[in-house]
């Protein structure tokens, strides 16, 4: 009997909140190869990144290397970084030294290198990761797998928007882990769809209780940091319990596909200028538009010496000035105990609506 193996290569990313399942999906539907998705976060995956992270390294540094330690370690024979908007589009090149001395023997692609490529670039390093590419295949893969990532952007805005209001408690987690399981295993286009127009006819239905005056927080900051629950301790999760409808411009569908910066620049040329540095331009559009639209408070989330983030707060502060609305800051290294941001985040929503209170 023929005995067959399977040469497909194992393909790893770091962990960057929901989109490894628009990963896994491209992966898997358009290059036809494997993908190795992790289990959720833990403090190991911090702890292990921060044990091998030079000391000056941010926490999306330390985070993304945890993370890429795990997926060797669960059998990935090739390990892909993205990049990022900052100083973290250099970082492939470190971590990849970093696992060199470890001793893993995988294979590292820094995508970094590949931004402002040419297709052909492109499509050479699919047919290098998938020998026998179909690119009908991968074209579609890469659409349905954009789509995906725009439809958990959407659902995942909902979710947090009203799920502080649900009058059955766990009545919109449901909806929104089921829906998230749908995605992870799904297959084809219909099935990421009609997973999509499920969970929002689903939520549209769900009873809320929204108070005369409901809290409305805005989050602003550092990419990595403020998306991915896992890097700012579960930050939307626990303002949603307090009771507060909370929102966050700051995703993939906004950030890549809509809004570019050169766009918002004008927007906030009251405030600045220039161009500060990779997401501060889009933090700063987004408090001045909350600012506008009469939000109770803002977040400022940021990973602890984040330069871009850090000259973002004056005009933070001179945003908060002029049109009266608290501003909690926030900078995350890899903390491990919950209490102290409770604390400050408890004290924050409960000032913001004694505010409305007098102000009513």
């Amino acid at each position: 009997m023929e005995i067959k193996i399977d040469d497909k290569k194992k393909i790893a990313f770091p962990r960057f909140n929901h989109y490894n399942y628009a990963i896994k999906y491209i992966v898997e539907q358009g290059l036809d190869a494997k993908y190795v998705l992790l289990p959720p976060a833990t403090k190991e995956t911090a702890e292990l990144g921060s044990k091998y992270s030079p000391d000056y390294a941010c926490a999306p540094f330390k985070h993304t290397l945890g993370s890429l330690i795990e997926a060797v370690e669960a059998g990935a024979d090739v390990l892909m970084e993205t990049g990022g908007l900052c100083r973290l589009d250099y970082y492939g090149v470190l971590q990849e030294e970093i696992l060199r001395e470890l001793g893993y023997k995988c294979e590292f692609i820094n995508l970094a290198g590949y931004m402002g490529s040419k297709k052909g670039d492109w499509l050479k390093l699919a047919r290098h990761l998938s020998p026998k590419l179909k690119v009908s295949k991968l074209t579609s893969g890469v659409y349905d797998g954009v789509k995906m990532a725009e439809y958990m952007d959407e659902i995942e805005a909902l979710y947090y928007q009203n799920a502080g209001f649900e009058a059955v408690k766990g009545s919109f987690k449901k909806v929104y882990r089921q829906f998230y399981l749908q995605m992870q295993t799904a297959e084809n286009r219909q099935e990421i769809r009609e997973a999509y127009q499920k969970a929002k006819q689903k939520m549209s239905e769900l009873e809320l209780k929204i108070p005369e005056h409901p809290v409305r927080i805005g989050i602003v900051g550092e990419y990595f940091t403020s998306m991915d629950p896992g890097s700012n301790q579960f930050l939307q999760d626990k303002l949603v319990r307090l009771g507060a409808s909370v929102y966050r411009f700051l995703n993939v569908t906004n950030c890549h596909f809509r809004a570019k910066e050169p766009t918002l620049r004008p927007r906030i040329k009251e405030y600045a200028k220039f161009n500060m540095g990779p997401t501060t331009t889009w933090t700063l559009n987004a408090a001045l538009d909350y600012a506008k639209k009469g939000f109770d408070g803002i977040i400022h989330v940021k990973s602890f010496g984040c330069t871009p983030e850090l000259d973002a707060v004056p005009v933070l502060q001179n945003i908060s000035r002029d049109y009266h609305i608290p501003i909690l800051y926030l900078s995350y290294d890899t903390q491990e105990s919950d209490t102290g941001l409770d604390t400050r985040l408890e004290a924050f929503y409960d000032m913001l609506e004694r505010k409305k209170k007098v102000l009513r």
